[in-house]
């Protein structure tokens, strides 16, 4: 049985210039949001976790999440991304279906 109820890990990996990378502006702004957000929304008193993660080997898709123990993957743009996968998927076990990576 597993720890939490959900888990979400956000890949913050970084490469050379050029090169498709999740966290290709070298910041965790994006991070922060979804921690603070998923923190006041009540996420953690649902049982869910939020980690960061080094390379999830999906870059052609960056960036990149993926949500256990679904094994549910999505990409993002922004905070309006990320926040619509916390309330839909984290908060209401419903899949955010324009945002899904195959």
């Amino acid at each position: 049985m597993s720890f939490f109820k959900k888990h979400l890990f956000i890949c913050t990996n970084q490469r050379p210039e050029g090169q498709p990378a999740c966290n290709s502006r070298n910041d965790d702004t994006l991070f922060s949001f979804i921690k603070k957000l998923a923190r006041e929304l009540g996420a953690d008193a649902a049982g869910v976790r939020i980690s960061k993660a080094g390379c999830l080997g999906r870059c052609e898709h960056a960036p990149m999440l993926v949500i256990y123990p679904e094994a549910v993957w999505y990409t993002f743009i922004d905070e309006e991304d990320l926040e619509e996968i916390i309330r839909r998927h984290l908060l209401c076990d419903e899949r955010v279906e324009r945002l899904l990576v195959a």
